[in-house]
């Protein structure tokens, strides 16, 4: 019984396999035939498939000659629905080809044909584009727009094209002469590293111009083209680049354009190619695809071994277009840099030694005139990104959070020559006046800087409300129409003891920068808390910028450490009023007609108003000094910063008074 019965099954599964066997149509092979087709032309490698009508090899060379000119480019290639007929089938290919920043997208048909068990692919150059011929490959044509001009106010051309030459050796005109001795006597003319500059003309080939410097061509240049011819294989080669009027000038704002180098083309995955122009830094990398605009494409067939010059010659063009995009010029950036001021910041720091910034914003708008980094500054935005102690500057805030407290300008206060606060001996500033000392008005007190009388007023001001007064002022709170990476300032929400009577008179854990303090004195002149304006027409960009840190690059050594700062606030709910901003421009004029600011009244024009600020760091003893001044003069306020410069009044006043008397 027991055998009969396993005949019965053993016969049932026979007829279930034959059953599906005879089912079986072949579809199933060739939709993976189908797939592993796609997935090999995706990868541009079909050396391992089952070709019919070819070699396999063959195949693959033909394969990679056709797309040869769109590397390194590879399309991303999805098989359709699988037609069968018998041992025959169809299937469509869906080709996708991403082209820089174009799309690139066609169908082509397969051919399957089954022998044995197996499906092989019936090769043919229609395969691969359908409206590709036998002997032909694919040619590639970029287009790039012009780089877009980088604007300033009155739509003044702050970046734009302008005359370069390019100087270096050519090593296809050097002849018989030694690159070695030639680059050694051409570093020697331009200035450039020698050694350096002969071991990079020594490594390179013998078609490859070797650029040692590019000069502007702006009527400044000593080098001359003749001194250049006499060099063998010397060359000047003329060209125009984006340049701002200057090398130096605004340049940790805006940054640098120049050639993309081989880690941002490698980096952009296909965006950039060999020779594009690309940011580096500030508006320029921020914007960089706004100003950069988008290339032009066209892909066409060619003749297979046809050269360039042969096509030229020819006579019609034997190309044919397959696709093509249009090249989209850039979008000029807009901003509200004014030329003339911000010239006017660096050439007034031109000559300070230490880290450095002048900042002038105009009030009634928020619009940023000038943002100047000195050359102390080795390239970094100190007047956007800096964060310091602000120092007595800050006494703007603390007497705005007093005024709210019940106290007027009249009010008085007590000035001290010291103060102890839990074990700690806070002091004035050296050579503070003797006769401003006792029981003084707190305008006096804020126009002659009595650090003791501020720290005496703690009790009358939580740090609650003082953090409240700064964001009143348009500190450490967001800027959404800046444009641009900035640090508005950092105010402490909760400090006790010896932090609260530091943060009196700006130091502690308050950090500003100068883009921060020349915003808190627009916000006193404009009576209402200003938000500072640098770029116009930000397109897609979404910018970081806002109150908290967001530096490309790291501070000086000598810039008071960051804490840790949370994102920036939304503007405060409880913004400066017309009237408190009234007593805060009494007490600043107070400073340039009673207190140490007095060397501003012959500033011609609207009457100045001010406020010194000096704030320690670092260990030494005595302690190096941040020397800070802040002013409004009719629509103007200007922050003046120098990181090492000793007392605000004798350091950053008289450049501060440079600035304005030019400014007009």
């Amino acid at each position: 019984m027991g055998k009969t019965k396993n005949l019965v099954l053993g016969l049932a599964a026979l007829m279930i396999a034959g059953s599906l066997t005879a089912c079986d149509d072949g579809r199933s092979g060739a939709e993976g035939a189908a797939k592993q087709l796609a997935s090999s032309l995706a990868a541009l490698d079909v050396g391992s498939l089952a070709v019919d009508g070819k070699d396999a090899a063959a195949a693959n060379e033909q394969l990679k000659a056709v797309f040869a000119a769109l590397d390194p480019a590879k399309p991303s290639v999805e098989s359709g629905p699988v037609k069968l007929d018998g041992d025959k089938a169809s299937v469509p290919l869906n080709f996708t080809w991403k082209i820089g920043t174009a799309e690139w997208k066609y169908t082509s048909q397969a051919a399957l044909k089954k022998s044995g068990d197996k499906w092989a692919v019936q090769w043919t150059t229609t395969l691969l584009e359908p409206d590709l011929k036998d002997g032909e490959v694919l040619d590639k044509t970029v287009n790039s727009p012009s780089r877009a001009d980088i604007l300033g106010a009155g739509d003044a051309k702050l970046v734009s094209y302008r005359p370069v030459v390019h100087v270096g050796i050519d090593k296809t005109t050097i002849g018989s002469a030694d690159p070695a001795a030639s680059a050694a006597k051409l570093a020697q003319l331009v200035g450039v590293d020698e050694a350096a500059y002969v071991k990079q003309v020594q490594a390179s080939g013998p078609q490859a111009f070797v650029s040692a410097i590019t000069l502007r061509e702006d009527g400044n240049r000593t080098v001359t083209d003749q001194q250049i011819a006499a060099i063998p294989g010397a060359r000047a080669i003329h060209d125009f680049l984006p340049l701002a009027p200057t090398r130096a000038f605004a340049r940790a704002v805006l940054g640098t354009a120049a050639e993309a180098s081989a880690e941002q083309i490698q980096k952009a995955g296909g965006a950039l190619k060999v020779g594009d122009t690309v940011g580096t830094g500030g508006l320029q990398e921020q914007y960089d695809a706004q100003l950069r605009g988008q290339d032009g494409v066209s892909i066409k067939t060619r003749p297979q071994g046809m050269t360039d010059d042969q096509i030229k010659a020819a006579n019609p063009d034997p190309r044919r277009v397959l696709f093509a995009v249009n090249a989209k010029p850039g979008d000029p950036l807009k901003t509200t840099l004014d030329p003339r001021l911000q010239q006017l910041a660096e050439d007034t720091l031109a000559g300070v030694g230490p880290a450095s910034a002048i900042v002038a914003l105009r009030p009634s708008t928020g619009a940023v005139l000038a943002a100047a980094s000195g050359p102390g500054s080795n390239g970094y935005n100190t007047a956007m990104l800096g964060q310091y102690a602000p120092g007595s500057t800050f006494k703007i805030v603390d007497s705005l959070a007093l005024i709210r407290n019940g106290m007027t300008p009249d009010s008085k206060v007590e000035c001290t020559p010291t103060i102890t606060v839990d074990g700690r001996t806070f002091k004035n500033a050296e050579g503070y006046p003797v006769s401003s000392l006792g029981s003084v008005a707190l305008r006096d007190a804020f126009a002659h800087s009595c650090n003791t009388a501020f720290i005496s007023s703690r009790d009358k001001v939580s740090q609650v409300q003082l953090e409240s007064a700064a964001t009143s002022l348009g500190l450490a709170v967001q800027a959404p129409k800046l444009g641009a990476d900035a640090f508005l300032g950092s105010v402490p929400g909760n400090a006790d003891g010896t932090e609260h009577a530091a943060s009196m008179i700006g130091q502690g854990k308050v950090l500003l920068s100068p883009l921060a303090a020349a915003i808190m004195a627009a916000s006193v002149a404009h009576g209402a808390p200003v938000s500072p304006q640098l770029v116009l027409n930000p397109g897609a960009v979404s910018p970081s910028a806002g109150a908290t840190p967001t530096a490309s690059g790291a501070p000086s050594s000598s810039a008071s450490p960051a804490a840790p700062v949370s994102p920036a606030p939304p503007a405060s709910d409880k913004p400066v009023t017309p009237a408190e901003a009234a007593a805060l421009s009494d007490m600043m004029r107070a400073v340039v007609t009673s207190g140490h600011a007095g060397f501003l009244a012959s500033v011609p024009g609207a009457p100045v108003g001010a406020k010194t600020g000096t704030a320690e760091f670092g260990n030494d003893n005595p302690p190096k000094t941040h020397a800070w001044i802040v002013a409004v003069h009719g629509d103007l306020a200007v922050a003046v910063f120098v990181e090492d410069g000793g007392l605000g009044a004798t350091t950053s006043g008289p450049l501060l008074k440079s600035f304005l008397t030019a400014a007009g």
